[in-house]
């Protein structure tokens, strides 16, 4: 009787070490790779079976991206539009993002409008040089800001007026974090997380097998390291997440702050006690237009605006009458705050 005994405990341990090898050899591991694009950086975590490693591909796709949206690059299709070339091809991703921005821009009464880019250049924060402000200048610039003097027709932008440029800043960094991700859902990748320049999506779960974590900064002046000083810590779950504000783009000119956020109605540096805004929804695209609205909108606009799209979640911080740090939370999110 045991030496049956011993031959079976024998059969059962042969049998777990052959599952044990097995699961071993199939057991998926996380790949990290870093570069940079769009003048910041990137970092990707992603689960691979054979420890596939994805950067130059990536990077491939970032830098065909930036030929795309890049207003830095003279011959982007961006560049060539606000330079009025005519012969110039509009491929799906510029029509998608075109397409969404409208939406944004009409969803916040033009709050959001990628074409502020003539008054954004003369303030000094988009890709021309600084011009020599006045309110003359300001009102004469305006005139040819509003996306509904552009329009996309037939694979062609038309602009009412030639003066007219458009600047996606505030929408393209988290369309190339939704074209990323997009590359990594046709590889078959089932859990990963993409942050390009602080937009982030993520996908499933992380190598300890929990949902992702995400830092929010606090918004401090010239706190130019991310993750250095923290406001909270959010589990983002399938979802993207971009946050925008106004406490690391500014000047300051003769003892006055000027910060990047432009108002397109006005054509001047927002004045709210909005200090910053992070946004999530369903792709990053949509979630980095809204945080860029948000911050002209400011408080009470976003507040109310919240209220009737329960589509997004958002965690504004915000400084009181006293100056002291003030925070909103839509109720959505409260459950995802960590500390």
């Amino acid at each position: 009787m045991r030496k049956y005994f011993l031959q079976f405990l024998i059969i059962i341990i042969a049998i777990t070490i052959v599952i044990f090898l097995i699961r071993k050899r199939n057991k998926e591991e996380y790949v990290k790779i870093a570069g940079f694009t769009q003048g910041t950086s990137y970092h990707i975590t992603y689960e691979s079976r054979r420890g596939e490693n994805l950067k130059n591909e990536i990077d491939t796709l970032l830098a065909d991206f930036d030929k795309i949206f890049s207003t830095y690059l003279p011959s982007s299709v961006i560049s060539r539009l606000n330079k009025n070339d005519t012969n110039v091809d509009i491929n799906s991703h510029f029509i998608k993002l075109f397409d969404k921005a409208y939406e944004v821009y009409k969803a916040t009464d033009g709050a959001f409008d990628i074409t502020v880019a003539p008054v954004v250049n003369a303030w000094g924060f988009g890709f021309t040089e600084k011009a020599d402000i006045d309110s003359s200048l300001i009102d004469s610039l305006l005139q040819y800001v509003g996306m509904n003097k552009v329009k996309l027709d037939q694979g062609k932008i038309w602009k009412k007026y030639k003066e007219t440029m458009l600047d996606a800043n505030g929408i393209a960094q988290g369309y190339s974090v939704d074209v990323t991700t997009g590359f990594l859902d046709k590889k078959g990748i089932r859990n990963y997380l993409v942050e390009i320049g602080g937009e982030v999506s993520t996908k499933g779960v992380n190598d300890k097998g929990v949902i992702w974590k995400i830092g929010l900064d606090k918004p401090i002046e010239n706190n130019f390291a991310p993750g250095t000083y923290l406001q909270a810590i959010l589990q983002v779950e399938n979802r993207s997440l971009a946050t925008s504000g106004n406490y690391r783009k500014f000047y300051e000119k003769d003892g006055v702050k000027y910060v990047h956020s432009i108002d397109p109605k006005t054509g001047y540096p927002v004045l709210k006690n909005l200090l910053s805004v992070t946004v999530l929804a369903d792709d990053c695209m949509t979630a980095d237009a809204y945080a860029t609205g948000f911050m002209v909108m400011g408080v009470e606009r976003t507040k109310t605006f919240l209220s009737s799209h329960k589509e997004l979640e958002a965690y504004l911080i915000y400084s009181s009458d006293e100056g002291n740090y003030q925070v909103f939370i839509t109720e959505g999110l409260k459950n995802n705050i960590l500390e």
